[in-house]
């Protein structure tokens, strides 16, 4: 793994576990929909800013298809 990628891993490690400390001892729920949604929008506006709003482009390095990846840009009104 890269270090980059190792970064990345901690960061999203560290604030699960801040976030389980916020919670008190309370359940939480629907965590797997929540981390994605929080996760995908800012992973969107990165790509897409350093691929120059190139969806195509943007789209390739994400590894998806661009239909899919615009119709994600507007779930997230970025489009």
């Amino acid at each position: 793994m890269s270090p980059a990628n190792s970064n990345i891993e901690a960061s999203v490690r560290d604030s699960l576990l801040r976030y389980f400390e916020d919670l008190g001892g309370e359940a939480p729920e629907d965590m797997y929909a929540m981390v994605l949604r929080l996760v995908e929008k800012p992973l969107l506006e990165v790509v897409m800013h350093h691929a120059g709003h190139n969806q195509s482009r943007a789209a390739e390095w994400l590894g998806l298809n661009r239909n899919t990846l615009r119709k994600k840009l507007v779930d997230h009104r970025l489009l």
